[in-house]
């Protein structure tokens, strides 16, 4: 499921490398690295148009991109910031990564917002949501937080009560 959302972002990350095109367009080249899984020359290649200051913005998701590939969360975390501080666009997608970014590195409150803001754009698909609300849930679970842990959780299977899982988080939770 991720895989195939970064995918996704790939291709919108083409899409704005593009428009930058030059004779050498370091961020075209990142993004074929990327592509490929050479995580450590897409990097160079993003950081090179973020010195050239070709679409930093999608420069910098490149780099969160390879970071988040290479499981360095809060290298990942810093990029998609930079992105979206440079101008890239504010994307559910980008939220989730940002939010699984944290909840990976321990930052479970700063990964709660991320969720609700991507959450809050009410796009992306209907998949990417119920994974963004689950990813919440598990947030809070991390942070300790078992009562709003159970309040988004009976959110939850309220819209989702086919999810088995969430039935198994549920019962989990009643022991807390």
């Amino acid at each position: 499921m991720m895989k195939k959302r970064l995918r996704l972002l790939c291709l919108f990350l083409v899409m704005g490398l593009l428009v930058a095109c030059t004779k050498k367009n370091p961020g075209k080249e990142g993004l074929a690295y990327l592509e490929e899984g050479n995580y450590e020359s897409a990097i160079e290649e993003f950081e090179k148009a973020v010195e050239k200051e070709v679409n930093v913005g999608d420069a910098y998701r490149g780099i969160g991109l390879a970071k988040w590939e290479m499981e360095d969360y809060e290298g990942a975390a810093a990029a998609f910031e930079s992105a979206l501080q440079n101008g890239t666009k504010e994307t559910a997608t980008i939220y989730n990564l940002l939010g699984l970014c944290k909840l990976n590195s321990g930052s479970y409150e700063s990964g709660i917002q991320y969720f609700e803001q991507g959450i809050d754009l009410g796009e992306g698909s209907g998949e990417l949501m119920k994974e963004m609300r689950y990813n919440q849930i598990a947030a809070f679970e991390k942070k300790g937080d078992f009562e709003s842990a159970k309040v988004k959780l009976a959110s939850y299977i309220a819209d989702y009560p086919e999810d088995e899982k969430a039935k198994k988080e549920h019962d989990f939770l009643e022991t807390r």
